[in-house]
């Protein structure tokens, strides 16, 4: 091994970092595109409407879990950390959405929604790479 490459778990956090914020931002454009063409696309399971908030917290949970319980690093942690980027993107693009709104599918393309997206999503972005920052010093 070269001796100027980083070791092993400096490594893994910035690939963990990368992924997070990837899969974070990715499913964040992704879902806004998908709102602005199918506004009222409502996801309904047994006559209840699904939001993607319910299925963000659902995703992100099952990520979660398995990351704070400490899943050994491999291919399998990989998909968790960008599990829990897309689950996280759901909930708080919605969270925003239901704190700034009536709550109505036309409501979604509210600049305010758009807006306090961005910035939640922004947050958690920057969250991210403080955290990466942080461990990479140690």
């Amino acid at each position: 091994m070269n001796d100027s490459s980083p070791p092993s778990s400096a490594r893994d956090a910035r690939r963990h970092a990368l992924l997070f914020t990837g899969a974070l931002v990715g499913t964040f454009v992704g879902l806004r595109i998908w709102l602005n063409i199918t506004p009222n696309a409502d996801f309904n399971v047994l006559g209840y409407n699904v939001h993607h908030l319910f299925t963000g917290v659902l995703i992100a949970t099952a990520s979660a879990i398995p990351l704070a319980i400490g899943v050994a690093p491999s291919r399998g942690r990989d998909i968790l950390v960008a599990a829990l980027g897309v689950g996280l993107a759901l909930v708080l693009d919605e969270w925003v959405y239901l704190i700034t709104t009536r709550g109505t599918n036309a409501d979604y393309l509210l600049p305010i929604s758009f807006r306090g997206g961005v910035a939640m999503i922004a947050l958690a972005a920057l969250i991210a790479a403080v955290s990466y920052r942080i461990s990479a010093r140690r």
